[in-house]
């Protein structure tokens, strides 16, 4: 009997805080005002030290860790890379029990005559890039406040205070949208805001830094501030700082509109910080690779992250899709409208990285003739929609696919940015040349000037806004792109006077990207890449060497006999398309070693566009500035 009544008092104890109900978030202020203090100066051990303070009542409450990160369309929150909590009250420990259902949820039964819970804890950023993207080096730290902030159920974040403090290593300097009460030192003391405008705003800081104004003279600013690996990488040149300051221009040109009190570029070149592209409000984290601005010529492609970034602010952040009108940061996203939050804004990305002269016209047509070759050709689209694409972020979690092309990823992103095209050129076809979807973008993103907060949409304000412009059957002319299979949204491309064509030659840029990448690119002729290592990567679903037993895991180590080098094999296939003779691969798989031979006679084959005769060039049109 004394077994069985401890065992129910055991059960009943554990099962207070087995998958518990949370509070439903209301919408209503927080009584008090979260104090958050960052310890950031460990860039030894990587070790991000919190303490938090949160005011609290006698009773049970629950503390949540966010699960559902903005701008990254999926429960990707690093809770791996959180440790160390402990809770106390007025000195005395507090016992914290996390949901055994919902794992992001932590209950406390709080004392009598406790205000304010202690939390102290740790964020552990990776020390190797098998943990995780790395968010801290000895030069350079990125701040993504989600990751370092718990914060109380029940109420919608945008009505809970929070006052920050960090501290920087010793004589850093720093970019973020938040706005600075006061500096002591190194402890950077941050004015009061709400939890869901302050996850929004991270924080880079470094070493060698260097602030850019962009918009001198305007009452709005924006800025880029660069931090990197080393002094000399931080450094711009008038002509290269002239086309950072082309875009913002081209920017407002377009949208006729500013969404934002103050806008920041956080921007790291570091071979050792992680790449990152995000999105937020009123600034934007973007990292590429160190020689940005010493190497100009050679790192084109990078060029084309800040304009989509910035273009996020009007779309994706100030219009943004009502199923992402959520109350906290553990409430699902729902990511069906993500062919326009991301698919627009790559189109727009695209536009304004010419417009702007951040790359050239004839770059972005290459970077257009890449995806229109990708998706006419993929397996996948036989059996998946670009709207199914849109739930990869929280089916997949952005993990590498062995079989991309017959898996898709995703896709709303590149092919979203075609059939953006595709209605691009369909205005401009109807209207004889007087309406684009510039017309749109100043309609839909241009509304309340100065407003910084999120207006939401649905399908029917996208369809009803275009039918202002231009009336037509826009729903289904997009419900059939989006949510049907068929061939790939190429129509655009034939309106506006060009056509995808194969030749044995790469274009200029994408040369560069393949030199840059140090890989060698067979996707359309032997249905494969070769990696830097000799590793077979990108294997197409029914592409030659896929047909000939190729999989993941495989390293290329020999042509036709011969030490593989990428010039040996591109000769190879040269001389199959004459010869008629299969091309004899020795190849590692795992442990076992093994000969493979394909027979493809196709040649080299590389994308690109162009011009159909006697047609109107109106991508030329499409990709020039404004005037």
């Amino acid at each position: 009997m004394k077994l069985a009544l401890l065992s129910m008092l055991m059960g009943a104890a554990f099962s207070a805080h087995a998958g518990s109900p949370l509070p439903a978030p209301v919408d209503q202020n927080y009584p008090g005002t979260l104090v958050l203090k960052v310890d950031a100066s460990d860039t030894v051990q990587n070790i991000f030290r919190v303490k938090e303070s949160i005011p609290a009542k006698p009773g049970k409450m629950t503390l949540l860790y966010p699960q559902w990160v903005p701008a990254n369309h999926g429960p990707s929150s690093p809770i791996n890379q959180f440790a160390g909590l402990k809770i106390s009250a007025n000195g005395k420990p507090v016992t914290w029990h996390r949901d055994n259902v919902n794992v992001f949820a932590f209950h406390v039964e709080v004392p009598a005559g406790t205000r304010t819970l202690d939390l102290e804890y740790q964020f552990l950023s990776p020390t190797e890039a098998n943990q995780g993207r790395t968010t801290m080096t000895p030069e350079i730290l990125g701040i993504q406040w989600h990751a370092v902030t718990m914060y109380p159920a029940g109420y919608y974040t945008r009505r809970i205070p929070i006052q920050a403090t960090v501290t920087v290593p010793q004589g850093w300097q720093y970019g973020s949208a938040l706005e600075l009460d006061e500096r002591k030192g190194d402890d950077l003391v941050f004015k009061t805001t709400d939890l869901e405008t302050f996850v929004d705003s991270p924080l880079f800081a470094g070493h060698y830094f260097k602030r850019y104004d962009l918009d001198p003279g305007a009452k709005i600013p924006v800025h880029m501030n660069v931090v990197a690996d080393t002094a000399e990488a931080v450094e711009a040149k008038p002509e290269q700082l002239e086309l950072h300051r082309n875009l913002i221009k081209q920017a407002y040109k377009l949208f006729q509109s500013q969404h934002y009190k103050h806008y920041d570029f956080l921007f790291a070149l570091s071979d050792e910080f992680g790449g990152v592209g995000r999105e937020h409000h009123q600034s934007s984290e973007n990292g590429v690779k160190l020689d940005y601005f010493t190497d100009w010529n050679k790192a084109e492609s990078m060029r084309g992250l800040l304009p989509h970034e910035f273009t996020h602010s009007w779309d994706g952040k100030f219009r943004r899709p009502a199923g992402q009108d959520v109350p906290d940061f553990n409430t699902p996203l729902q990511n069906d409208l993500l062919w326009v939050y991301e698919g627009q804004t790559q189109f727009w990305g695209q536009v304004l990285s010419a417009r702007s002269g951040l790359q050239k016209s004839a770059s972005v047509r290459d970077q257009i003739a890449v995806n229109a070759a990708r998706y006419s050709s993929i397996a996948g689209r036989e059996w998946r929609t670009v709207q199914d694409t849109t739930y990869d972020p929280i089916i997949n979690s952005r993990r590498p696919l062995g079989w991309s092309s017959y898996q898709r990823s995703e896709d709303y992103y590149n092919e979203g940015a075609l059939i953006w095209l595709d209605v691009d050129t369909k205005l401009r076809e109807m209207s004889g040349d007087k309406l684009s979807l510039d017309d749109f973008a100043r309609k839909f993103y241009g509304v309340k000037d100065g407003m910084n907060t999120a207006l939401h949409y649905t399908f029917d304000d996208v369809v009803k806004t275009l039918n202002s412009i231009q009336p037509y059957d826009w729903a289904s002319f997009l419900h059939t792109r989006v949510e049907e299979l068929g061939p790939a949204p190429l129509d655009g491309l034939a309106r506006a006077g060009w056509k995808l064509v194969f030749t044995d030659k790469q274009t200029e840029y994408l040369k560069s990207v393949e030199d840059r990448s140090k890989s060698a690119d067979f996707i359309y002729s032997l249905g494969f890449n070769v990696g830097s290592e000799g590793k077979i990567e990108s294997i197409q679903w029914d592409g030659a060497g896929f047909k000939a037993g190729l999989s993941g895991n495989t390293t290329l180590l020999a042509v036709n006999g011969r030490a593989y080098k990428p010039e040996l094999l591109r000769a190879a296939v040269t001389a199959a398309k004459d010869s008629k003779k299969p091309i004899d691969l020795l190849v590692k798989h795992g442990q076992q070693y093994r000969t493979v031979s394909l027979a493809y006679y196709g040649g080299l084959r590389y994308p690109r566009l162009e011009r159909i005769e006697g047609t109107k060039d109106r991508l030329e049109i499409l990709l020039s500035p404004l005037k």
